[in-house]
């Protein structure tokens, strides 16, 4: 169990980390660290932005791989193994949501396109001419 435990604690280290740094802003733009939506990858200031939104849930995230990785290492039999397994799921699941809030804050910030034509794309303009009686 001491292996599970210590790479538990790697986890979690990574984790807090990658909030903090995202947290204050000084995350690096990289390939394996901190969210990499499609809009976070526009600009340096959108990576930013959504890693500093992210940063919470990240650094809970690494608060629960602590906290399973002491269980697992005090822990034994099923429930040892059992606990720090749903914790990890838990931890993932608040990454996940983590990434939902930065994408939403993405979409919430980026500009509006521009819609050609009437200003609506409900394609009435398109349909406008099958409704006119034949000639």
């Amino acid at each position: 169990m001491f292996v599970v435990a210590l790479i538990l604690f790697a986890l979690s280290a990574v984790a807090v980390v990658t909030g903090l740094l995202g947290l204050t802003g000084t995350l690096p733009g990289n390939r394996y660290f901190g969210v990499h939506s499609e809009a976070a990858l526009k600009t340096e200031e959108n990576f930013k932005l959504a890693n500093r939104v992210a940063a919470p849930t990240t650094i809970m995230a690494g608060v629960l791989l602590a906290a399973s990785g002491a269980v697992a290492l005090v822990g034994s039999g099923i429930p040892g193994l059992l606990i720090p397994a749903v914790a990890v799921v838990i931890a993932v699941f608040t990454l996940g949501a983590g990434a939902a809030a930065a994408e939403k804050a993405m979409a919430a910030t980026a500009p509006a396109e521009d819609i050609g034509g009437c200003g609506s794309s409900c394609g009435a303009c398109s349909l406008r001419d099958a409704c006119q009686p034949a000639s």
